[in-house]
């Protein structure tokens, strides 16, 4: 359940399953797992897997988009320092992380509202980061086929 709450999910690969449970205790996943689940993958697909209590590997998960991408570490040390340089480039100097705020916001909160409505908060999420230096910066780069270096303002 709390591997839903995230943004991008990243497995090992290895014997490992992954699945909501809960069924078999007389309970149901209740700290998030039926509202996410069913938000990822779909209705029915979230009815099956929870009514059943099944067990999954992290490929039939990827299938699925519940897993972006499973790694060949063969440690877990190993599998730490992959995410860790995965997660980098989401990072500054790497990435303008005010877009990067303004794309979970648009996404999530766009997701709960009307699409007129989402595309009006979209506007005015790019309306603000056209004012901002990264993307004077990131621009700029582009023009002159560069790397950029975000500062995060």
């Amino acid at each position: 359940e709390i591997a839903m709450a995230a943004d991008i999910r990243i497995a090992r690969k290895g014997n490992f399953q992954v699945g909501l449970p809960e069924v078999s205790l007389g309970v149901l996943a209740g700290t998030g797992g039926t509202a996410r689940l069913s938000r990822l993958v779909g209705k029915a697909k979230a009815m099956e897997i929870m009514v059943t209590g099944r067990k999954f590997s992290f490929e039939e998960a990827k299938d699925m988009d519940l897993v972006h991408d499973i790694y060949d570490s063969m440690t877990l040390e190993e599998f730490h320092q992959d995410v860790l340089d995965y997660s980098s480039r989401f990072t500054l100097p790497f990435a303008a992380a005010k877009a990067i705020g303004n794309i979970k916001r648009s996404v999530q909160s766009g997701m709960e509202i009307p699409l007129e409505y989402h595309l009006a908060l979209e506007r005015e999420l790019q309306s603000d980061l056209f004012q901002s230096d990264d993307a004077k910066t990131g621009i700029k780069a582009y023009v002159e086929k560069q790397t950029p270096r975000f500062e995060g303002k």
